[in-house]
């Protein structure tokens, strides 16, 4: 059996007075790839940064001791107009040029890539440097927020299949948050449905039914992939 890497009972939070999650409680298990899915304005980037330990909380949130934690961001957009090459913005890590070379290379990138500037960069190839960038420290766990927010969908689909990729050769565990379906039952083990309340979690080919996702998204559902009806 996995063990459980992250606990969270009765989670709760408040921002500006105003209930944003509640009465959410789960678990990850080491090796999941579990996906966070839910509308715009459901709390999942806050879910996210409350896990991190950045927004205050009330209920127990409760990781594996000493456990690594990776963090890839929705978007870096002042990166954007910053004067730095991608080998300078790894240096901002304290990583050695070796080592830079090393991550660009598992996320895909060979020969001078470092030298080009963060500014740039296509979308998808921002994304990949930023995941490079988090896996920089060597975590156990990836948290990924909407990784594919501004990306055309040839981008998303590589951006996946990289994640994908990382999980098996790194041994990680990531938790994702999205509002794309196809990701959901693609690529991972796990949902919970949010939106401020769980509506429901489980194996993603069980539980997204037809009656779930309208309570979800309320009318305007894109369906893709495989939804049991």
């Amino acid at each position: 059996m996995p063990k459980t890497i992250l606990k969270v009972e009765s989670l709760k939070v408040k921002l500006e007075k105003e209930d944003i999650l509640e009465n959410l409680s789960f678990e990850v298990k080491e090796g999941d790839i579990f996906t966070i899915l839910g509308p715009n304005g459901a709390g999942k980037t806050v879910l996210l940064k409350t896990l991190l330990g950045i927004l205050p909380h009330e209920g127990k949130i409760k990781w594996e001791k000493g456990i690594k934690i990776g963090y890839v961001p929705q978007r870096l957009p002042f990166m954007k107009d910053v004067p730095v090459s991608v080998e300078e913005f790894f240096e901002l890590k304290k990583i050695a040029r070796e080592k830079t070379k090393e991550i660009l290379d598992l996320v895909g990138f060979s020969g001078n890539f470092s030298e080009k500037k963060m500014g740039d960069l296509s979308s998808g190839q921002f994304q990949r440097v930023l995941i490079g960038w988090a896996l920089a420290g060597n975590p156990e766990v990836l948290l990924f927020d909407e990784p594919t927010t501004g990306i055309d969908i040839g981008g998303e689909e590589t951006i996946y299949t990289l994640l994908s990729k990382l999980k098996e050769e790194k041994n990680l565990t990531i938790l994702l948050v999205t509002h794309d379906l196809s990701v959901v039952s693609k690529f991972s083990n796990f949902v919970v449905c949010l939106n401020k309340c769980p509506i429901c979690q489980g194996v993603p080919q069980e539980v997204l039914t037809l009656k779930k996702l309208h309570e979800l998204y309320g009318e305007e559902i894109k369906f893709y992939g495989h939804h049991k009806h």
